[in-house]
């Protein structure tokens, strides 16, 4: 589907409402802008984290966990002190 918003004064443009909640855009939510290829990508800031998750996820081998690994350095450190 293609959609037409206008720029208004200082660059403010307004996302049609079908738009918004297509993307589950809502009023007062931060998203994430970026421009590649000449083209203008817009996603939510919820988006952009899944993303992050799933690429660091893919570098962690399976069997392991992050969080438990934190947790055994941060008492490690604490026993040191």
């Amino acid at each position: 589907m293609t959609y037409h918003a206008k720029i208004y004064g200082g660059g403010k443009m307004a996302l049609p409402a079908d738009v918004r909640r297509a993307l589950g855009i809502k009023d007062g939510d931060r998203v994430n802008l970026n421009i590649a290829d000449g083209r203008l990508n817009i996603r939510t800031m919820e988006q952009v984290v899944r993303d992050m998750q799933t690429r660091v996820g893919r570098l962690v081998p399976e069997g392991i966990s992050l969080v438990d690994e934190l947790i055994a350095d941060r008492r490690a450190e604490a026993a040191r002190e």
